[in-house]
């Protein structure tokens, strides 16, 4: 019998994009199991808690069986090697990702010589999309419709009062 091939996709997803969907739903084809892992960052100030965006998530993903959600306040290596997940799947955009990417895949494999980092290109049409970005519009006004699922905008709204 063939080995379950495992992955994760880690973030912060503060909030989660189209540009994170686009990789997911491209990992799923890939990967038997994928986690989604919300990172808490002790330097990030989010929006949402931890605690509502797996709630997010899980309700965004809940027809797909492939899809775990969990939250995470450690290395994700460490993560990874606790849950048997043999790989960790990143998205790269042609805005200077790549070298970041490539230096934490490296350190990951050093800490875990098991753990394997897949990177998907961001699909063309979605490639400028950050959390960052899509943040900063949305809390000057802005319309990000067309950069965050229906469900994440609806959870914004709702934050801001509209």
């Amino acid at each position: 019998m063939l080995k379950k091939r495992t992955a994760l996709y880690a973030g912060t997803f503060d909030p989660f994009t189209n540009g994170h969907l686009d990789i997911v739903q491209r990992a799923i084809g890939l990967f038997d199991e994928l986690t989604l892992l919300v990172a808490v960052s002790p330097t990030k100030q989010p929006t949402l808690t931890s605690v509502r965006r797996v709630e997010l998530l899980k309700e965004l993903f809940k027809h797909e069986p492939k899809i775990k959600v969990a939250a995470w306040e450690g290395l994700v290596v460490e993560y990874a090697r606790q849950n048997h997940i043999d790989h960790i799947v990143r998205g790269l955009r042609p805005t200077g990702d790549f070298e970041v990417e490539f230096q934490m895949a490296s350190m990951n494999r050093k800490i875990n010589s098991q753990l394997d980092t897949v990177f998907l290109m961001t699909s063309e049409k979605l490639y400028y999309i950050s959390s960052s970005l899509v943040k900063e519009v949305w809390q000057h006004g802005g319309d990000i419709s067309a950069f965050v699922p229906p469900l994440i905008l609806d959870e914004l709204k709702k934050i801001k009062g509209n």
